[in-house]
């Protein structure tokens, strides 16, 4: 029993210390992950600003090319799972909008070059409203909308 307990301690030691060299080598900078976290975006009241925020504009034109996969009723709106497809070229970002939240933007992907027009997770909501998918490929930012009802707030509800 204690030679687990050594093994375990040696082997925190050598991670730690591993972790430790490479923040100081500058290998691990956690600034240059923060630095592009935009805070104006996900701290705005409305739709429109926070599309302003973090893509500039938010002139955008209705794609049926964009799907959105949500639950039609949410039990609990702390965890809404959401997917949104778009097999689109070029798309640069997307970015998912629960329109009645009191900070409507709850996701914002920058995908890569080549990369497919597909991404999922689970966003909060604090009643029922409009999930908004915004995909911006070719310079020109395409939505699609669902509405969910949310039987449950989960943004203090």
């Amino acid at each position: 029993m204690i030679n687990m307990k050594r093994r375990t301690f040696l082997k925190g030691s050598v991670a730690a210390g591993a972790v430790g060299a490479a923040v100081s080598a500058g290998l691990l900078t956690p600034r240059v992950v923060l630095a592009a976290w935009p805070s104006a975006a996900f701290e705005a009241k409305s739709v429109d600003s926070a599309l302003d925020a973090l893509m500039g504009s938010h002139a955008m034109e209705n794609s049926d090319k964009i799907s959105i996969r949500a639950p039609d009723i949410a039990e609990n709106g702390a965890v809404v799972p959401v997917s949104v497809t778009a097999p689109m070229s070029g798309i640069d970002t997307i970015s998912i909008i629960a329109e009645k939240n009191a900070a409507p933007l709850t996701a914002a992907f920058k995908l890569g070059k080549g990369a497919e027009g597909y991404v999922s997770t689970r966003i909060k909501m604090g009643k029922t409203s409009n999930v908004i998918a915004v995909v911006k490929a070719g310079g020109k930012m395409y939505s699609a909308s669902k509405e969910v009802k949310v039987t449950i707030g989960g943004c203090g509800g």
